[in-house]
């Protein structure tokens, strides 16, 4: 058996991770073992979708993040990486002033992608999860700034959207009744035909499943759903980091995520959701490989 390692930088709006992967080559196949996941609560969103621009002092803890990372992976012999930027540096006026100083100063390349590459990376990585169950999924990734929504039928997708409706701008308050109007407005339209199925991505959805003692394999129903937002959200956020063993990054952000959920379930009508717990960062280590081999064969 030959094991090789590969990475993946997701620079989220709540959080940056670090997704280091073994990939067990064997007679023609492969399959990939988690060997480590580092994140730092940066949190550029907050800065970015209120004044647009991400401070210096913020700047500094990311270059400083990115850094580490790289040592992190020189030191597991990481072959490839792949680095991807999410919804706060799009929105970010000096979004490619800070790539550009990551690259220099860490020696880090990170690409900023559009909401849509992103559902895409992700919704890819799950399809051999996804072939166990119907034809019609409606898969769902929440983030701190924008939340992806892409309609499969028969795993081809046949419509995708990236709403500026995430955790932390629900927290700042910055969106109002026409932005959920919009969403709601978005998926009757195109996502109402026909039985669907919700597949749940993100940080918040799977510490849900965890709070759930969700089995693997099986769904998460509304009502469990509801019950445990109604739960948290009677508490305070001291009480949720105390007595639900949150981190403090995501006591706050946990109880939007599941209104986001839960407001798209009521729509539509979708009695559950499963939640394979794989994201942004899973999707990414599968490219890097998939580039690994094509650069092999060529």
């Amino acid at each position: 058996m030959d094991i090789k390692r590969f990475a993946a930088i997701d620079i989220g709006s709540n959080s940056v991770r670090l997704l280091i992967e073994n990939v067990l080559e064997q007679e023609g196949t492969s399959m990939f073992k988690k060997s480590s996941l580092i994140r730092v609560p940066v949190r550029l969103g907050s800065l970015a979708f209120t004044g647009k621009k991400i401070p210096e002092k913020t700047v500094d803890r990311l270059v400083s993040a990115m850094l580490g990372f790289r040592h992190l992976m020189e030191a597991n012999e990481v072959l490839h990486y792949k680095g991807c930027a999410t919804s706060a540096m799009r929105e970010a006026i000096n979004g490619k002033e800070i790539i550009d100083r990551i690259r220099k100063e860490a020696g880090v390349k990170i690409d900023i992608i559009s909401g849509s590459m992103e559902a895409d990376i992700i919704f890819r990585s799950q399809s051999a999860f996804l072939d166990h169950h119907a034809a019609h999924y409606l898969f769902v990734d929440v983030g701190g700034g924008s939340t992806e929504i892409t309609v499969f039928d028969k795993n081809r997708a046949v419509a995708a959207r990236s709403f500026n409706i995430g955790t932390l701008r629900i927290l700042g308050k910055l969106i109002d009744k026409k932005d959920w109007k919009e969403m709601r407005e978005w998926a009757r339209k195109n996502a109402s035909d026909g039985k669907m199925i919700m597949i749940g991505s993100g940080g918040n959805i799977n510490r849900i499943s965890k709070l759930a003692q969700l089995k693997a394999g099986k769904a998460l129903s509304i009502d469990k759903l509801e019950e445990i937002y109604l739960q948290i959200s009677r508490l305070s956020v001291d009480e949720r980091i105390r007595q639900l063993d949150l981190n403090p990054d995501r006591a706050d952000v946990i109880v939007p995520a599941a209104e986001i959920f839960l407001n798209l379930m009521k729509w539509l009508e979708i009695p559950k959701i499963y939640i394979p717990k794989i994201g942004l960062s899973d999707g990414l280590v599968r490219e890097v490989y998939r580039e690994y081999l094509e650069k092999k064969k060529g």
